[in-house]
């Protein structure tokens, strides 16, 4: 080959660079990364599905998982506008509850507040609420144990024993006083006497404390407490018993007919 010859291939040689170069600076090559995904281009949380493949075909992601993984596209957080992820944050734990039952076994929670709330694919939140078991010995538990006895009020008013003593008769009275309570369970077998066929569920009941049945505390036993079940029976029925929750009392008064008093 002559010099014209090799003049001729050299040219052509810097012909095609020249022309390389034009077209790459025209067509430049499509970036492999988040922008040549389909819509969206960028996804929330962990998604696996949410990948493209780089420049020499390998997988990158585009979910803001992938800042925890590392391996997420070159133009993540170009396309993205997505700055660091960051973790939760949590407070420090407040104090326990009280005990959900005054008396016997229940529960307790404490609970924390969130101070930086997740954000960017960080890490989530942990527990905010711990619970544990309990066992209430509130000072009104031994009141809770007692069981109220009830008789029908006409046993009441005025009643004198022949079998006292005369020095007995002489004991003082005490005013009486009132406490209504709303039945929460009655048996089967209070429908057997007329008196205690009325103590059914929900009906609020006046149970009046006289003089006789009181203690040395001036209260009747088991005369209820107030948002707590306690337990009755009926003192001439066998087998009537139930519970009820005392809802107010009053001092100094009387209840009114077909009411019941305590024994």
């Amino acid at each position: 080959m002559g010099a014209r010859g090799w003049s001729s291939a050299r040219l052509g040689l810097v012909v095609c660079g020249y022309f390389a170069l034009f077209c790459g600076e025209i067509f430049p090559q499509a970036e492999a990364g988040c922008r040549e995904r389909e819509s969206p281009n960028c996804c929330t949380g962990r998604n696996n599905e949410c990948f493209e493949y780089t420049k020499r075909k390998t997988v990158c992601y585009c979910d803001t998982y992938c800042q925890k993984t590392g391996d997420c596209c070159e133009d993540y957080k170009r396309v993205c506008q997505i700055s660091a992820a960051i973790d939760c944050v949590v407070g420090s734990w407040g104090p326990w509850s009280s005990c959900t039952s005054p008396c016997g076994v229940g529960s307790t929670e404490r609970s924390r507040q969130v101070s930086v709330p997740p954000r960017n694919g960080g890490m989530p939140c942990p527990d905010l609420k711990q619970r544990r078991g309990c066992f209430g010995n509130n000072a009104i538990c031994s009141t809770a144990k007692e069981v109220a006895k009830i008789l029908p009020d006409s046993f009441k008013r005025n009643f004198k024993d022949p079998w006292r003593r005369p020095h007995m008769l002489m004991k003082e009275e005490k005013a009486s006083y009132c406490v209504y309570l709303r039945v929460k369970q009655a048996s089967a077998a209070c429908k057997f006497k007329l008196w205690s066929a009325h103590l059914v569920r929900e009906r609020l009941v006046c149970a009046e404390c006289q003089s006789d049945a009181m203690s040395k505390s001036d209260r009747c036993g088991g005369d209820g407490l107030e948002s707590t079940r306690t337990f009755w029976a009926a003192a001439s029925v066998p087998g009537c018993h139930g519970s009820w929750v005392r809802e107010s009392s009053s001092e100094g008064c009387r209840c009114p007919p077909y009411s019941v008093l305590f024994v």
